[in-house]
């Protein structure tokens, strides 16, 4: 029995460890690359493969985050009861809002004032926590239930927007639409709403199941391989239809890589039905494969994905501090990356002219990896050792 216990820990770690390595692609992205200031990548009249590409693969990285967040929350109960872990999740998605509003906040900006609020993913991470903490006493059957309605149902609401700036249409944002609101001379972004990222929650907390119920390894493999596929295979199919489940029809461009680009592009603020099945599907077959010992590269990810919340603080601080440095080799002044909005020619459009090709942007991803990689692991290691310090599971 321990010896399953390793397995699947290690298992879910790589896959947190690879998604939040891609996530500071994105990131170095949105702070180096000359086209993040002109058009989105996903806007199909300008974008090219390789920049849509480079932007698809980091959507698995959220998605992938919430849904093991709720994954751990199953794993944590084993060792708890139900009243402990209802605790435990509400004081650190407490913690991670405060995070987000604070450090956080500051790594994106550098602007003490604070201009503006991203409510984003450790936001939704917080909150989605805090609710999963009241919903633990309920039957587990009724938890996956409520994901699955929330997953599937969620889109219908697509159509209802808030169109005003009045604290009903905030809620309405905070709930269910990316919306951009203005309050006490703040800029507050709804961009990861609660909703569908509770959805996605639920369903890891429900996966959970087949890890702490002493399910034979082998039989939880062919569940993890039955639903990604499954979900794979829905997804290409609803895509297909082209009906329902994104708010974002796919269309014929002028080859077929950009056709393939425009059938992928889907819904991420708020997380659509079908944005969910393309990247949860192959997280689902991922742990499923990689149930088994690491290779090299394996115990080369694995301590990222031990200690994600540590490494997503750094990697923001590390990527928007060279990004200072690049904007001053660049001729410009160093308070251009000093931001009073986000990362594009619409809030920041005196960085428009500034930034470098995609393979420069991808040589600096390389480096930010290389260089937080010793902290991560050595921190992984401190952990290990001093699990008797509480604070330690907070960051």
């Amino acid at each position: 029995m321990p010896t399953i216990n390793k397995v699947r820990i290690e298992s879910i770690d790589l896959l947190r460890g690879v998604v939040i390595v891609l996530m500071a692609l994105d990131h170095v992205r949105d702070y180096f690359h000359a086209d993040q200031y002109l058009f989105s990548p996903e806007d199909m009249t300008q974008t090219n493969p390789a920049l849509f590409f480079t932007r698809w693969i980091t959507h698995f990285c959220a998605p992938v985050f919430v849904f093991l967040a709720g994954t751990s929350s199953s794993l944590v109960g084993e060792r708890k009861t139900k009243k402990e872990l209802s605790a435990f999740l509400m004081k650190r998605g407490l913690w991670l809002i405060i995070l987000e509003l604070t450090v956080i906040g500051l790594a994106w900006g550098f602007n003490p004032a604070f201009p503006f609020f991203r409510l984003q993913v450790i936001w939704v991470l917080g909150i989605c926590m805090v609710i999963l903490g009241v919903m633990v006493y309920l039957p587990p059957k009724l938890i996956l239930a409520m994901g699955l309605l929330i997953l599937i149902g969620h889109n219908l609401l697509d159509n209802i927007h808030a169109d005003g700036n009045t604290f009903r249409d905030f809620l309405w944002g905070v709930f269910h639409e990316r919306k951009r609101f203005y309050f006490l001379g703040r800029k507050i972004n709804t961009g990861y709403p609660i909703l569908p990222w509770l959805g996605i929650m639920l369903l890891g907390y429900s996966l959970g199941q087949w890890y702490n119920k002493g399910i034979v390894a082998k039989v939880r493999r062919e569940y993890l391989l039955m639903a990604g596929i499954g979900a794979i295979v829905l997804f290409l199919v609803l895509r297909g239809i082209n009906r329902y489940g994104d708010m974002a029809p796919w269309s014929v461009q002028g080859s077929a890589v950009m056709t393939v680009c425009s059938f992928l592009n889907v819904t991420k603020y708020p997380p659509s039905l079908l944005y969910s099945l393309m990247t949860l599907g192959p997280a689902l077959v991922f742990l499923a494969l990689m149930e088994k010992p690491l290779n090299w590269l394996g115990k080369i990810l694995v301590p990222f994905g031990r200690v994600p919340l540590f490494f997503y603080i750094l990697h923001l601080y590390l990527i928007h501090g060279l990004a200072v440095i690049a904007v001053v080799l660049s001729g410009r002044p160093w308070t251009d990356m000093v931001l009073t909005g986000g990362m594009n020619g619409k809030d920041s459009p005196w960085l428009i002219g500034y930034g470098f090709p995609l393979a420069i942007t991808y040589a600096i991803w390389i480096l930010v990896v290389l260089l937080l990689y010793p902290l991560c692991k050595k921190y992984d290691r401190y952990k290990t050792n001093h699990k008797e310090k509480w604070w330690l599971s907070y960051l």
